[in-house]
């Protein structure tokens, strides 16, 4: 009988590299980035409007990167016509028609991917599994915190 490994940040992190590389390879095929995706989905799930500063501290405060990499994703985002500024209001920007299309089209793929890799899980684990690794994430942002 094999033993489970013991969940460390070795086996944590090699589950996050498996999953991102299948999210990636599904975002290739449409040309978009992982932060461009990370990007709309913060969008859509705000109903499809959202604070710019707002945005930017989510995908700041998330991914772990600088506040000028998420300016340069918006940008690009804003001139590929996926996302728009609000007239008068530049600070806050929207979804548009083909920004929203875009989004459904990476939903869905992943939407089919993800029920075959928690396929025959149980619910059980998968309810650990995330009360864990939600524990684990809020101890880590502390440490980085400082605290």
């Amino acid at each position: 009988m094999t033993t489970a490994p013991t969940v460390n940040g070795q086996v944590i992190g090699q589950a996050h590299y498996a999953t991102r590389a299948v999210l990636e390879s599904l975002l290739a095929a449409t040309g978009t980035t992982f932060h461009q995706s990370v990007a709309l989905n913060a969008t859509a799930d705000s109903g499809g409007r959202i604070e710019r500063p707002g945005l930017v501290d989510r995908m700041t405060s998330t991914l772990k990167i600088d506040p000028t990499a998420v300016e340069t994703v918006l940008t690009g985002l804003i001139a590929q016509g996926l996302l728009a500024e609000e007239p008068g209001d530049p600070a806050r920007l929207a979804m548009t028609a083909a920004g929203s299309e875009l989004h459904r089209t990476h939903r869905a793929a992943l939407s089919e991917v993800t029920a075959r890799l928690y396929a025959d899980l149980p619910a059980e684990d998968l309810a650990t599994a995330g009360r864990v690794l939600t524990e684990v994430t809020a101890r880590a942002n502390a440490v980085l915190a400082g605290g």
